[in-house]
């Protein structure tokens, strides 16, 4: 939140002598070294232990910064998996019936759906970090709001507020993580942030049990305001992503983050390859518009963005967790103990996420989404089968909460981190905040239909049809990641790029 990066600071950066600088290459100005030619003697050095490691300073410093920015994550998780136990409270103080439950729960899908359009043009103009301390201002004042409704049409507009702040955080959090990784661990890092979305999930079924027997869903909503706090102070203590630095001009500033967070060696390397990505860019235009996808290969991968928002949710991932209560309570349990039951939902996703990131820098990005979305697929068609044939049944009642745990296995470990990992992976800088809006709002929109019509579709066919309509959409997901989703394990975002245009380009051709 400090001035100093300020584009209308910038002149304040530039001493006298660094206005005589501006002659020099770039690299001699951000204090390293030219590019040697490849025939240039070295001289003999002390053998060092590798060069290119990220050291323990570094490694603390990825530390500090991804968890920080990961607590936007652990709000998007909160407040998404908060509702799922108030409803059954709300539905007897505010009489609600079931649209108005799909409402009040998807209304904050459509303002996410527009907080990821807006929140990803801020992140291109003030920067990664100031949009996520926006979206903590606007957490707070979303949770507070909730938490005060006095009635449907205040909720509705409260929780579309509270979406603002959720869909701005869900494109700002992924693409800084990216943005600051390392390439070896991209994955791990920026997956940091579905585990704390599921986090958050869980911490929100435990406070619904815990306040169960008080019926009090107003304190349930409310307590998202003090990590959302948090947030806000903490962005005042972590730097700006190098790419958006060097993007904007802040060439110094760029070194001295890539510094804290590489080895000098990969530093050297990562500013060049930033510096011609930048330079590339420069020659094809300025800034960034929607005119951009005018080009056969971005609008090729803007498509592929959208389509992997879309398999993130058309499965009922969110229909399930939004709704786990309602749905065992369809089978027989009182509310009390289905809201109390959600905890084992909570502890698998965060289990399966936890698992998800030791895999997705071993495995291939595909592959993942593959076995995620085969064996999701498979626990939804036993679901449709079990909760058909349930009635008032207690032990069959378990028997659906083990297989709803099940698919979210699946889905947390594979499908769930890898698409947002993908999402802030693939497309260029120069529109990724333009792109992953775009991208990001098809994803909150997936959700808000399935959101809205899953409980109303539930009460007209049965839960056995409605599953039955989520395997159908598992299968076209597959298919569409079998022949649309690209490979980016071990690539620089640099060398995500070169591939995909390269791929873009064939196919125009």
């Amino acid at each position: 939140m400090s001035g100093r990066k300020d584009k209308v600071g910038r002149t304040e950066l530039i001493s006298a002598s660094e206005q005589d600088a501006r002659t020099l290459p770039d690299e001699q100005r951000a204090g390293l070294p030219s590019p040697r030619p490849a025939t240039a003697p070295t001289a003999p050095t002390a053998p060092a232990p590798a060069p290119d490691a990220v050291g323990p300073q570094q490694r603390r410093f990825l530390r500090r910064v991804t968890t920080l920015a990961a607590i936007g994550g652990a709000l998007f998780g909160y407040d998404t998996g908060v509702i799922s136990g108030a409803l059954p409270y709300m539905r007897q103080d505010l009489v609600l019936t079931s649209l108005d439950e799909g409402l009040i729960t998807s209304t904050l899908l459509v303002g996410a759906a527009v907080g990821a359009v807006a929140g990803g043009r801020v992140a291109d103009r003030v920067g990664r970090r100031r949009s996520m301390g926006w979206a903590g201002i606007v957490f707070t004042a979303g949770a507070l709001a909730v938490a005060l409704a006095p009635d449907v049409p205040f909720m509705v507009a409260a929780r579309f507020v509270l979406g603002l702040a959720v869909g701005s955080a869900s494109v700002a959090v992924p693409m800084y993580l990216a943005e600051l990784a390392p390439a070896a661990d991209r994955g791990r890092l920026v997956s940091l942030n579905s585990l704390m979305i599921v986090s958050g999930q869980l911490l929100a079924y435990v406070v619904n049990a815990a306040l169960a027997p008080t019926g009090d869903w107003r304190l349930m909503l409310g307590l998202a305001a003090a990590p959302a706090v948090a947030l806000v102070v903490g962005c005042a203590f972590v730097p700006e992503t190098p790419r958006w630095l060097q993007a904007n001009g802040f060439r110094r500033e760029a070194i001295e983050v890539l510094r804290k967070s590489r080895s000098e060696r990969e530093t050297e390397r990562e500013f060049h390859r930033q510096q011609r990505a930048e330079r590339l860019s420069r020659r094809r235009r300025e800034s960034a518009g929607w005119a951009e996808f005018r080009t056969p290969w971005l609008r090729r991968v803007l498509f592929i963005g959208i389509g992997i928002g879309f398999v993130q949710q058309a499965t009922g991932t969110n229909a399930i967790i939004y709704f786990a209560p309602t749905i065992l309570e369809t089978t027989g349990l009182s509310t009390s103990v289905a809201v109390v039951s959600t905890i084992a939902v909570g502890v698998i996703s965060v289990a399966a996420t936890a698992v998800g990131l030791t895999l997705v820098d071993r495995h291939g990005r595909r592959t993942l989404m593959v076995v995620g979305q085969v064996g999701g697929a498979a626990c939804l068609l036993a679901l449709s089968f079990v909760i058909g044939r349930t009635g008032e049944s207690a032990a069959m009642s378990f028997v659906t909460l083990g297989l709803m745990a099940a698919f979210l296995a699946f889905q947390q470990s594979t499908v769930a981190p890898v698409a947002w990992l993908l999402i802030a992976e693939i497309f260029p800088t120069r529109v990724k905040g333009l792109a992953g809006g775009a991208t990001t709002m098809a994803l909150w929109l997936s959700n808000f239909a399935i959101s809205l019509v899953f409980l109303p579709v539930l009460e007209a066919i049965g839960g056995r049809a409605t599953f039955l309509c989520f395997v159908a959409l598992s299968v076209l997901c597959l298919l569409f990641t079998l022949k649309w989703v690209p490979e980016t394990r071990g690539r620089t975002l640099e060398q995500v790029e070169e591939e995909l245009r390269a791929a873009g380009t064939r196919t125009a051709a």
